[in-house]
């Protein structure tokens, strides 16, 4: 069997697919793409199947080493990203041939459900509460937050009370037996982490996201050994020798995105790396259903996963949604918070061929905001 052609698929609301076909009509999907810069991965794409097309799709730690290593310069958001969702639809290639599930191919399952978390708001303590109580009608029983919008380096006492009644608006509405995660995005300066964090502690959050920027990993030992809120991070890390640091500082909760984080391949192997520190994985998944289904694959296979994130209602998906390109819901339908595990081939999905080529035609050239701070400096999104 031999790759004969890959595509790529520009989708709203700001997705990119990847469709990899066999010489035998075996067919796998992915999903390459680094958000608000599409078009650059889908170019990348296109350059490693240049040495992808007339080789056998099922050597797929060979390809991954070749397209990850092959080239003198390594790594990097783009780069990873491109590889990550060739690698995807090289799994759900294997599946189909073996007629196995993709987590049956990594070791079996160690679950029969996962944990799911809905995404609201944040940003204003009313309509927080009606969005939580939504996701608590609709069964969930985690959430997450942002933290705050812009944010200064040194926050005010109000600034500081406002991110503090929000999350306790949250946990008044969840109880004592659901979760908040809090999410700060990179906004806040160190100083600023370490405040908040210090300040929303007795609120109990499931974890804090991403509460420095990935160039600021170097002080993670200091902001973890001050507080006593779960450190996640990782949606802005590439590989495992990325996450190496950031474990050895003790972050509790891993967080690769299975579509920039080198794929299934690599993110298998950074959740090993993560249970040798005694951290848990949660993948980060604000995207599309292929990247959630890989996503669902390496958590039912992976011992110490925590809880998956998925973009069901999440604010980005104004032109299109997670259930827009597939052709049976089924896989996606989450009861009491949990996506339950099928042993359909592959990835597990039907991907809706004729969808994504028409939204293909449209495309699309989403942006992440650009913001300011009140005196016109640059300000962390």
């Amino acid at each position: 069997m031999k790759i004969v052609r890959v595509e790529t698929f520009l989708v709203p609301p700001r997705w990119l697919f990847c469709r990899i076909e066999t010489d035998e009509g075996v067919v796998g999907w992915g999903e390459p793409v680094v958000e608000g810069r599409a078009e650059v991965v889908r170019a990348a794409v296109g350059v490693l199947a240049e040495y992808l097309v007339g080789r056998d799709p099922l050597r797929i730690q060979d390809h991954w080493q070749v397209l990850s290593k092959g080239g003198f310069y390594r790594g990097g958001p783009v780069l990873s990203s491109a590889v990550a969702g060739i690698d995807q639809a090289l799994w759900d290639i294997a599946g189909k041939v073996y007629g196995a599930p993709v987590h049956a191919l990594l070791g079996g399952p160690v679950r029969d459900s996962v944990r799911v978390y809905a995404w609201v708001g944040g940003d204003e303590p009313a309509r927080l509460v009606e969005e939580i109580g939504a996701q608590v009608e609709a069964g969930f029983t985690a959430v997450k937050m942002n933290a705050a919008g812009r944010t200064p380096a040194i926050l005010s006492q109000a600034e500081t009370a406002g991110v503090v009644e929000r999350v306790a608006a949250a946990r008044e509405v969840l109880g004592p037996h659901r979760d908040v995660a809090v999410d700060f995005h990179g906004r806040f300066s160190p100083a600023g982490a370490r405040r908040v964090l210090h300040e929303i502690a007795p609120l109990h959050p499931l974890f804090a996201e991403e509460p420095l920027l990935p160039e600021h990993g170097h002080l993670l030992p200091g902001l973890v050994a001050a507080s006593t809120v779960p450190i996640a991070t990782g949606e802005r890390l590439y590989g495992r020798s990325e996450f190496l640091p950031a474990l050895a500082a003790g972050i509790a909760v891993a967080q690769p995105d299975l579509s920039h984080a080198g794929g299934i391949s690599e993110v298998h192997r950074i959740a090993s790396l993560a249970e040798t520190y005694g951290a848990q994985l949660a993948p980060h998944c604000p995207l599309g259903p292929i990247a959630l289904a890989a996503s669902l694959q390496v958590a039912y296979s992976t011992p110490n996963f925590l809880i998956q994130e998925q973009s069901r209602g999440i604010h980005y998906n104004k032109d299109a949604d997670l259930l827009s390109y597939v052709v049976d819901t089924e896989p996606f339908r989450f009861t009491d918070g949990q996506a339950h595990r099928t042993d359909l081939p592959g990835l597990g999905i039907d991907v809706d061929e004729k969808a994504v080529r028409a939204a293909d035609r449209t495309g699309h050239a989403w942006r992440n905001p650009v913001w300011r701070h009140a005196d016109g400096s640059f300000a962390e999104w």
